[in-house]
């Protein structure tokens, strides 16, 4: 159970995130709150008074999120003033608690559930993993994804990619993923996704107004490029739209794998970012029922999982794959920023981290 020190603790730990990646005004934020977040509103005794883990739990990201949709909605002049980066130190502190009482009815629905940031410039890392897949076991893959949030990776097969200079994807796609490619221009195989379906315990409907304004306040308020690439991608869903259900992610990858597989065809789990909010009962089975799949894929019925999930102690997401027929250990395909901002092909690790909880740590 974590305590007031932890839960504060978990506002450092994010403004480290912050740093690495190139958002100096959320870091400061983080700091402000760390330091200086009282008693005086609701919202900062639910954040002191967290029980959970918090940075598990995306705790300040939940808040952060809160704050930026009241900036996005222009409904507090000193928090706009905060977002544009004219307040700092104590003052910063001073005012950010100003705002948190203000607004205490407005941002305690936030702390309530994860941030859905559904990122879609994480396929540019996800791709990493399905074109080592493609590269093993053959061209043609069928994607499962858990945890699709909005299901904007689902998306991944209409995308256009630019991997260090080597093109993948459909040349007429609204979105062009460019990764900064910290790496040699890969060789690319032949890969064609035959299809891409999803589930979610509480899926999003992008298309509604209002859930779009929600996911746009996830998105960080210095990074305009990912707030415009949510737009576009939005913009692909109405137009045509993904194969996204409800569903619990154990029962929804255990009926999907009793499916009967077309041959030719590579079967493929793929996550980001989600392995943290699944009870760990479920990712239990969830493992088991792979495993079990496993053991009864061929080289020409195969089963392949292809994860993004962070190494939280560095700061970095790894990109990893597993395949049936092949090696019984996970493999390490890529890193990554968080959002996918630049990727380094291969197993190459950063060397210096922050120090965290074993609770706070993904494991897959």
């Amino acid at each position: 159970m974590a305590d007031e020190a932890t839960n504060r603790g978990a506002f450092r730990i994010q403004e480290y995130y912050c740093r690495k990646m190139a958002a100096p005004l959320y870091a400061d934020i983080c700091t402000a709150l760390a330091d200086g977040l009282d008693r005086s509103s609701q919202t900062g005794r639910a954040v002191l008074d967290w029980t959970g883990e918090p940075t598990r739990d995306a705790l300040p990201l939940r808040l952060i999120g809160g704050l930026h949709a009241l900036v996005l909605a222009r409904a507090d002049a000193e928090l706009a003033e905060i977002f544009a980066g004219r307040v700092s130190g104590a003052g910063l502190q001073d005012a950010l608690n100003r705002v948190l009482a203000r607004n205490d009815a407005a941002l305690l629905p936030w702390l309530d559930g994860p941030p859905q940031t559904n990122e879609a410039g994480r396929s540019g890392a996800l791709i990493v993993g399905l074109v080592e897949v493609a590269r093993r076991l053959g061209p043609k893959l069928e994607v499962l994804e858990i945890g699709s949030s909005g299901g904007l990776n689902l998306l991944i097969d209409r995308f256009r990619f630019d991997l260090g200079g080597a093109m993948l994807g459909p040349a007429d796609s609204p979105i062009t993923i460019a990764p900064e490619w910290l790496g040699p221009t890969p060789v690319l195989p032949p890969l064609e996704i035959v299809s891409t379906r999803g589930s979610d315990i509480a899926p999003l409907d992008v298309t509604d107004p209002a859930v779009e304004a929600r996911l746009s306040a996830y998105v960080w308020a210095e990074k305009p490029e990912r707030l415009e690439r949510l737009g576009a991608a939005i913009g692909m869903i109405r137009e045509r739209g993904i194969d996204l259900e409800r569903a619990d992610a154990a029962d929804w990858m255990e009926a999907r794998l009793a499916e009967p597989q077309a041959e030719g065809v590579t079967r493929v789990l793929m996550h980001s970012v989600v392995w943290q909010y699944i009870p760990d009962d479920r990712t239990a089975r969830i493992r088991a029922a792979m495993e079990a799949a496993g053991a009864h894929a061929t080289a020409s019925r195969p089963l392949a999982w292809v994860a993004m999930e962070p190494d939280r102690a560095l700061g970095e997401q790894v990109v990893s794959i597993r395949t049936w027929p092949g090696p019984e250990a996970r493999e390490v395909v890529a890193t990554a920023h968080a959002h996918a901002a630049w990727v380094r092909p291969g197993d190459a690790r950063a060397t210096e981290g922050i120090a965290l909880d074993a609770a706070a740590q993904v494991v897959l």
